[in-house]
């Protein structure tokens, strides 16, 4: 896979962090890393006082988007409007079960659709929600337990991939496994022999057909 690496930002650590970041199992927490991307899952799912209801969507519109666009500037977490959150890198998200914006990120959201339309994975014309219910659905399925995630053997993902193993999640880059954290990777290891698949499949079609997310810059060293 060709690198499309960029170098993380550095933001003012809030004394007490606001759960928005986002995990590749799809889970939100309250640290201080911020990333290199935010998003949002359709809508508002927190509280005027900022803390965030037991569901964590508003609807299956899971999106990608870059961290400034158009010199727009808005509070974060405001009463009704929906809520952002925030990544460490873009196959991060993808794991999470986001796809890129056609708003922001319009160049990337064409790319992912139409690898996926060029393998016969979407078809052509199709709404884009039909891809949000392939991506954003499996994860939500997965985390009200309505279905497991898939056992698979590692080498068998494309790069950019994610999968479970010894209760971390492992980002497949280059042939070799990183482990991932809120602050970056670990250095490179060797797959594991079994894991659980962590991107939803239909992320995984489309890095196949060619799809190249921004990873954070750690996967350098």
């Amino acid at each position: 896979m060709r690198d499309r690496v960029v170098r993380a930002f550095s933001f003012g650590v809030p004394v007490l962090p606001r759960q928005n970041r986002v995990d590749p199992f799809g889970l939100v927490h309250a640290v201080p890393e911020r990333g290199l991307f935010m998003g949002n899952r359709g809508g508002c799912f927190h509280r005027d006082n900022q803390t965030l209801k037991d569901r964590r969507w508003a609807s299956q519109q899971w999106i990608i988007c870059v961290l400034s666009f158009k010199d727009r500037r808005r509070a974060l977490m405001q009463p009704g409007l929906y809520t952002e959150l925030f990544f460490l890198d873009e196959a991060s998200a993808l794991a999470a079960g986001h796809r890129p914006c056609f708003e922001c990120r319009r160049p990337e959201a064409k790319a992912f659709r139409d690898g996926l339309v060029r393998t016969g994975h979407l078809a052509a014309g199709e709404r884009i929600g039909a891809l949000d219910a392939k991506s954003a659905g499996e994860i939500q399925d997965v985390l009200t337990r309505k279905s497991d995630r898939e056992t698979i053997w590692p080498a068998s993902l494309p790069d950019g991939a994610f999968y479970a193993a010894d209760g971390r999640a492992w980002l497949k880059y280059r042939g070799e496994a990183r482990a991932w954290s809120f602050a970056g990777y670990g250095r490179p290891q060797g797959l594991h022999a079994a894991g659980e698949r962590l991107t939803p499949r239909i992320s995984c079609e489309a890095l196949r057909a060619g799809y190249q997310p921004i990873l954070h810059n750690s996967v350098m060293t």
